[in-house]
């Protein structure tokens, strides 16, 4: 009787820790922590993150966000919302996302290495802000990274190369301007 139970209580503490491992602390759909992170860390003047609510299991309904079939975040569309604040480390912790557009916004500090966890990352549009510091060299392993425009920011430092930065050559864009393969400094 008593490894029966014993027994019980193994299986229940393993069932909860599969069902938290798939929320967060909240009980919520970590995406939805993740967005919701960014957007206590922005002014949103315009009111454009208005429908992104903290109490909601689905970001899929939010303006702005666009989700692939299994309902995971695909698609951020923040480009000239008027937001200013700093890109949060949490969106890595998209990991289906895919296209990352917040051109024409005041976003200001750093490009956090974090978005290296992006994997699925085909697009990265942050030109047109107030970004600073160097480019994380952990942004080279964004395998499938084919767009690149980190143009009209305050960026610093040298541009990384190798890994997906590799294909970026004289006729791609990265700072928006033609940069060879072998860049050598980034222009204020």
């Amino acid at each position: 009787m008593e490894s029966g139970l014993r027994g019980m209580v193994v299986w229940f503490v393993v069932a909860l820790l599969l069902i938290s491992s798939s929320v967060s602390a909240q009980g919520f759909n970590s995406e939805v922590d993740a967005l919701i992170a960014f957007k206590r860390g922005v002014r949103d003047p315009d009111g454009r993150l208005d429908s992104w609510d903290a109490t909601s299991v689905d970001p899929c309904t939010w303006f702005l966000v666009t989700c692939d079939s299994n309902n995971r975040v695909q698609r951020l569309s923040l480009g000239r919302t008027g937001i200013s604040g700093t890109i949060s480390p949490t969106f890595g912790q998209l990991s289906s996302l895919q296209y990352l557009d917040s051109m024409g916004n005041k976003l200001t500090g750093r490009i956090p290495p974090e978005l290296v966890r992006l994997s699925n990352l085909v697009a990265l549009h942050l030109m047109q802000n107030e970004l600073s510091g160097p480019i994380a060299p952990q942004l080279t392993r964004l395998w499938k990274l084919q767009f690149l425009n980190l143009s009209n920011n305050n960026l610093s430092g040298r541009i990384p190369t190798g890994g997906s930065f590799s294909r970026f050559s004289s006729d791609r864009v990265i700072l928006g301007c033609a940069v060879p393969s072998s860049a050598s400094h980034v222009r204020r």
